[in-house]
């Protein structure tokens, strides 16, 4: 399953943007409103839970500075990478998108389809308030 978000405009040059994003702290101040739970646990890992939702752990499994975040699951049951793609547009702004890949089955894909679509346009939505 591949879902996109959309492009949004930040308040931050490119390269602000990706030190933004390297360090996983900050996606708290991404996550959406239902969120129950959120925990830096190393460096390059976070947790976090959302209401009614299973915990979920990313890890950040590549970089391509200033470019690209690549987000990974740690759960072999959710196999699934978030791709985070910032490009410049402007002295001090970027442009983020979200691409979201997981492989899962036809029944679990139909189920989680809107609320993965409704999470990544809200992170990007929270990304263009920085």
């Amino acid at each position: 399953m591949k879902l996109e978000s959309q492009k949004v405009t930040t308040g931050k040059s490119q390269q602000e943007m990706f030190q933004f994003l390297t360090n996983v702290e900050n996606y708290e101040q991404l996550m959406p409103e239902s969120k129950e739970k959120f925990e830096a646990t190393a460096q390059d890992t976070f947790l976090f839970q959302l209401k009614g939702m299973p915990e979920i752990r990313l890890k950040i499994t590549e970089t391509k500075e200033p470019e690209l975040v690549r987000l990974g699951s740690t759960s072999d049951k959710f196999p699934f990478n978030l791709d985070i793609h910032v490009s410049e547009a402007g002295p001090s702004q970027s442009e983020v998108f979200m691409n979201f890949e997981g492989n899962f089955n036809p029944m679990m894909s139909m189920m989680i389809k809107g609320p993965l679509k409704k999470f990544i346009n809200t992170l990007s939505e929270n990304a263009s308030k920085l």
